[in-house]
């Protein structure tokens, strides 16, 4: 156990406070079970480290960070280690890549029963779907998931310009006020331009003429790795499904045609549709539906979209389609904290309410003629009027 600790004491010394995510001041730390998913890269190791950095001294042993990937759990158990470092005096383990280790879930359950004045908080795939475990932890833990970098986020990361989120309200409401106030310390546009093409995951600025190359290996990984160890899925299937985004990635935004893409792949519509739940639940797509409440695993989507801004750029250059991009960054950053859903009159509807249509400059009002509570949100603007709001405004409300 104790290079268990040594490696602990290292990733603690190297974890910079600087900069931290917004989940972190969501979470309800507080909870005696804790689990924290999203895609590779979106930065939950770090949150876990900077979190123990800020409540806990290492060397005091009330709190321990393990990586279920490492060796060390080749011959020894889970239940081993908790069951030590709560007679040592631990208080939290914090658990990462629970994914990894195959009976995560019925051990993180023991350990939760047996132990319980101890604390746990662990990471996971955004796959991972803690109810399909061997032990059922839903009504157990506190769950949050971890997106990408919003806008707000790049802009303090980047230009250290640090904001508090706003409301969809604020947004609304005080665009002009609030456009014209941050237009007096940067330049919102030439930040969005960046955001867009390579801001959305952290991990841009370890090396950023490489970005889109570990970018596609992420993505890669998730699907070759994180895909099978959290679903009952055989490689064949994986290499249909690579196939499947493949193609979706040169329609997007696009109503699928489940019969069409079913026929090309060689698969049966259900398979189809499960392919499509799988790339969602991996953040390589965005799947639009009608209902509030969300896509279900055999329904399908009304429009797809790519998961993020930055797919776009790694995966057409030169070529990618401004209004893809537009679109795809308003769904992505909204959807967050707000339901957006398929209209058949504008390109989205927010909260069943608001109807906004997604476009450049010179977009007309036209699209919105007798649409209540409706709204540009358009490119290329620094300061919006009456009902026209800078798109790079909806990226400040998480």
């Amino acid at each position: 156990m104790r290079q268990l600790f040594e490696t602990f004491y290292q990733l603690i010394e190297r974890t910079s406070t600087d900069f931290i995510r917004y989940l972190y001041y969501e979470i309800h730390w507080e909870s005696r079970l804790v689990g924290i998913t999203g895609a590779r890269g979106t930065g939950k190791t770090t949150l876990m480290l900077q979190y123990i950095k800020e409540h806990y001294t290492p060397a005091d042993g009330e709190a321990l960070y393990v990586s279920l990937d490492n060796i060390w759990f080749a011959t020894h158990s889970l239940l081993d280690l908790a069951d030590h470092f709560y007679k040592m005096g631990g208080k939290v383990l914090f658990l990462d890549e629970v994914h990894k280790y195959a009976t995560w879930s019925i051990e993180i359950k023991n350990i939760y029963d047996s132990y319980p004045d101890m604390k746990v908080v662990f990471t996971g795939s955004s796959m991972l779907e803690i109810h399909k475990g061997e032990a059922d932890l839903s009504r157990r833990a506190a769950l949050f998931h971890l997106s990408g970098l919003s806008f707000r986020e790049f802009l303090e990361l980047e230009y250290r310009y640090k904001a508090e989120p706003l409301s969809l309200t604020d947004v609304l409401t005080r665009h002009v006020e609030i456009g014209m106030s941050i237009g007096k310390t940067l330049k919102p546009l030439v930040a969005f331009k960046d955001y867009l093409s390579f801001g959305y995951f952290p991990f841009y600025r370890e090396d950023r003429p490489l970005y889109y190359e570990k970018l596609l290996a992420t993505l890669n990984t998730i699907l070759d790795v994180d895909l099978p160890a959290t679903e009952r899925i055989d490689y064949y299937s994986i290499g249909r499904i690579k196939k499947l985004f493949a193609i979706l990635s040169q329609l997007v935004p696009c109503i699928p045609n489940v019969s069409a893409l079913s026929k090309e792949l060689g698969v049966t519509r259900i398979s189809l549709l499960n392919y499509l739940f799988y790339l969602q639940k991996a953040q390589a797509l965005l799947l639009l539906d009608k209902e509030a409440f969300g896509i279900k695993q055999l329904a399908k989507p009304e429009k797809i979209y790519l998961g993020n801004t930055n797919y776009a750029y790694a995966l057409g250059g030169d070529r990618t389609d401004i209004g893809n991009v537009r679109e795809t960054f308003f769904f992505n950053q909204m959807r967050i904290k707000h339901t957006v859903t398929y209209s058949s009159k504008v390109d989205f509807l927010v909260d069943g309410e608001y109807s906004f249509e997604i476009g450049g400059k010179n977009k007309t009002q036209q699209q919105l003629a007798g649409v209540e509570n409706g709204y540009l949100a358009l490119d290329n603007i620094e300061t919006g009027f009456r009902n026209e709001i800078p798109l790079w405004l909806f990226g400040l409300t998480y």
